[in-house]
């Protein structure tokens, strides 16, 4: 098997692209692109992100754009991270830069981000079997892990990185005293909320990823204040360096390029901080990262071993979801839409699989309380942690399923022609045919859509048999009109 895949990463300091071959499972990469966009540079002190920021991503995605010609949109994934998970204006640049892109963009979670960087990690470790604590100091926050082969142990995300702490205690470049140790004491505090628990599992083995890590070492190794790698005395003596020189512009280092320079100072006080915290004196740089994460995530999605089949299981499974009935609706629900959307067909398709899945989850709320239970579920789907999905992902899970039953009105702010219009009738459709948690599995029922609805079309005599489904039917007859749609129930004609 050989196939090219991309993963687009927009971090807070610098927008990348890489491109690698799926040779037998295992990924080649073989083109890279990076654009220092410094994204959270642009943040205002309310979160809002300036419009000369937002022009350097756009400009860095219309780049990519052209490398991405021709690529399959199923095997390209772009992610966004920190700054696009706290702008308050995010959702106006994301639509502006898939414009750009010409693919879909996902804003991850912190510790999703955590876990993809672990994947990225580990698949570069010469033995991954060991315990290890991977750092990821990125643009505008931190990612921790403590990891064994290829399973996380820890994950953490804390909102600490090189472009905010250099904006923050060097500003205008100035370095002295003072700005390193508010920076370094600043780390410190948020380090203290993980690193007794980090501290208490143990690592055989520290590696730094990203573009922080990997300017400490070259510029370490490069000036010889180490032998190899990150060190506690190396660090301490760059400080010492840069104190020195009083001001970034009389900075002139072998290895630390025009582009790093402006972040260098607050990546170094977090790393500082991370070693003290940590109790780290060594540190080896990995070229894994999020990017390389990204796609093997990918490469399970592209080979149908996705990660999120495995946490909707491991759902189901905390919660106590009765999974027989849960599959009952699923596969009544894929059956509904694949008649109004013939696409759907395929199990691989987007919208069966986010329909399905939604079906599967619909009742995990159940475990909090049986009242208002979808409303527990959407909360759960759209919060909790669910490794593989993006925030995008979970709130649209949490949407599908928040509609699965009760008003429809409350989702009248859903665009008319968006296409989740017709995975929530196929989820509402099926959960009222199994409410009566029965054995009668998939149904001979026929769904049509027409300008002003849906036709549901069952077998003669069917709703006479059953009183309770063709009341419940009734009822959603109302809801839909209630939004403006005809629903209309028809028994079909006797052969």
């Amino acid at each position: 098997m050989q196939d090219v895949i991309a993963a687009v990463d927009l971090g807070s300091n610098s927008f990348r692209l890489q491109v690698g071959h799926i040779v037998d499972d295992r990924i080649y990469a073989f083109d890279r692109l990076r654009e220092p966009v410094r994204l959270a540079a642009g943040l205002s002190t309310d979160n809002w992100l300036s419009d000369e920021a937002c022009h350097r991503g756009i400009a860095a995605l219309r780049l990519f754009h052209e490398r991405l010609a021709g690529f399959p949109p199923a095997s390209v994934r772009a992610v966004a991270t920190n700054t696009l998970r706290v702008a308050k204006n995010a959702a106006i640049f994301l639509r502006r830069a898939e414009e750009a892109l010409g693919f879909p963009i996902e804003v991850i979670g912190g510790r999703e981000e955590a876990r993809l960087i672990y994947s990225g990690v580990v698949h570069t470790l010469p033995d991954p079997h060991r315990q290890q604590l991977v750092v990821d100091i990125g643009g505008g926050s931190t990612e921790f892990i403590i990891g064994k082969s290829f399973e996380p142990v820890l994950l953490d995300s804390l909102y600490m990185g090189c472009v905010g702490y250099s904006l923050r205690h060097f500003p205008d470049g100035k370095i002295d005293k003072r700005g390193f140790r508010e920076a370094e004491l600043s780390a410190c505090r948020e380090l203290q909320s993980i690193a007794h628990d980090y501290r208490k599992t143990g690592w055989e083995f520290a590696v730094g990823s990203s573009g922080t890590a990997k300017a400490l070492e070259e510029i370490l190794v490069g000036n010889g204040l180490s032998a190899g790698g990150i060190t506690r005395d190396g660090m301490e003596k760059l400080r010492t360096v840069f104190l020195r020189a009083g001001h970034l512009d009389a900075i002139d280092l072998c290895a630390l390029d025009t582009d790093r320079k402006p972040v260098i100072l607050g990546g170094l006080a977090i790393m500082i901080a991370v070693f003290h915290e940590l109790g780290l004196q060594r540190m080896e740089f990995s070229e894994g990262a999020l990017r390389l994460g990204v796609l093997y995530d990918l490469l399970g999605r592209y080979c149908r071993n996705d990660l999120r089949d495995a946490t909707a299981d491991a759902f189901m499974s905390h919660y106590r979801v009765n999974a027989h009935q849960a599959g009952q609706v699923a596969d009544t629900a894929c059956f509904l839409l694949a008649q109004i959307d013939p696409a759907a067909a395929d199990p691989g398709n987007v919208d069966c699989r986010f329909l399905r899945w939604a079906a599967l989850l619909h009742e995990t709320g159940i475990a909090i309380a049986y009242a208002g239970y979808h409303k527990h579920s959407a909360y759960i789907l759209a919060n909790a942690d669910m490794p593989g999905f993006s925030r995008m992902d979970q709130a649209r899970l949490s949407r599908l399923v928040l509609a699965h039953r009760g008003k429809l009105k409350r989702m009248e702010e859903i665009d008319p022609l968006f296409q989740d219009w017709l995975l929530i009738v196929c989820l509402r459709l099926a959960v009222v045919i199994h409410r009566a948690r029965d054995e009668r599995g998939v149904p001979d029922i026929g769904l049509t859509r027409t300008k002003r609805g849906f036709i549901v079309t069952t077998p003669p005599g069917w709703l006479q048999e059953l009183p309770l489904t063709a009341a419940l039917f009734e009822e959603e007859r109302l809801q839909w009109r209630s939004v403006g749609r005809v629903l209309t129930v028809r028994a079909a004609r006797m052969a």
